[in-house]
C-alpha cells in the first residue's frame, strides 16, 4: 500500500473535516492538491470575482505552504470555470502575477456550469522539494 499523509493549511482544516476531504495528499515526493476556490474563512464565496481568484491562489499558496513548497513546485494546474469566455481575461491577469516568468506549469482549463457557488477553481499536483521531504 502506498502511503498517503493528508495536508491541511492553517486555520482551515475545519472546513476540510466538514465536508469530509483533505486540502491535499503527499505521497512520495508528489502533492496532489484538492481543488481549491476563493472561500472565506468560513467557507463562503468571495463576491467579487478577481478576488475570489486571488483569494483561490492565496489559499493554494497556504495548502502549498503546508507540505513545504511554494507555486515554483507546481507540475500541473487544471482550473475550473463558470464563464470562460467573460472571465478569462481576468484569470489571465492574475495568473501572469502569480506565474511572471517560464518555465510555466502545464496548464488545462475547463468550462463548467457549476462550482457549488463558486466561479472559479485551482487544483495542481507539485513535487515536493528534497528539503521538505
Amino acid at each position: 500500500m502506498i502511503a498517503r499523509e493528508p495536508i491541511f493549511p492553517a486555520k482551515r482544516q475545519h472546513l476540510y473535516q466538514k465536508f469530509g476531504y483533505s486540502a491535499a495528499i503527499r505521497s512520495g515526493d508528489l502533492l496532489f492538491v484538492s481543488g481549491q476556490v476563493g472561500s472565506l474563512e468560513e467557507g463562503t464565496p468571495e463576491p467579487e470575482f478577481e478576488a475570489q481568484v486571488r483569494l483561490a491562489f492565496d489559499n493554494l499558496k497556504a495548502t502549498l505552504i503546508a507540505a513545504g513548497c511554494t507555486l515554483d513546485d507546481l507540475i500541473d494546474v487544471t482550473t475550473f470555470h463558470t464563464d470562460p469566455e467573460n472571465q478569462f481575461p481576468t484569470i489571465m491577469a492574475v495568473k501572469q502575477e502569480m506565474f511572471p516568468q517560464a518555465p510555466y506549469p502545464s496548464w488545462t482549463a475547463v468550462g463548467v456550469n457549476w462550482l457549488a457557488g463558486f466561479d472559479f477553481e485551482i487544483k495542481v499536483i507539485a513535487r515536493i522539494p528534497e528539503k521538505a521531504q
